[in-house]
């Protein structure tokens, strides 16, 4: 399945549409420009299907494209990078 992702800047949130049916992350960007992903949301008529990871993914690989480092709050978020190692450069670092 194909997913088109969008970052809607104006809502703080990374959000798809699939056969009328939504999910979003939604996040908190920091002074610092840290990004700091707060919470994974999927219509349950999409749940199973990797719309949330599709969301997930291309929130990271914005990030890396910007030099963006991210805080992963949401479980969903941190369970995919402990799957996808190749995106855990991108986690700040502790203060």
């Amino acid at each position: 399945m194909a997913v088109t992702v969008q970052n809607d800047s104006q809502a703080h949130r990374f959000v798809t549409t699939v056969d009328g049916h939504s999910a979003h992350l939604d996040y908190v960007q920091h002074k610092d420009g840290v990004l700091n992903l707060i919470h994974t949301e999927v219509d349950p008529a999409l749940r199973g299907q990797g719309v949330g990871e599709a969301v997930v993914r291309f929130a990271l690989d914005e990030a890396r494209r910007n030099g963006t480092r991210i805080i992963p709050t949401c479980p969903f978020v941190k369970r995919f990078l402990e799957r996808h190692g190749e995106y855990q450069d991108l986690v700040a670092k502790p203060a």
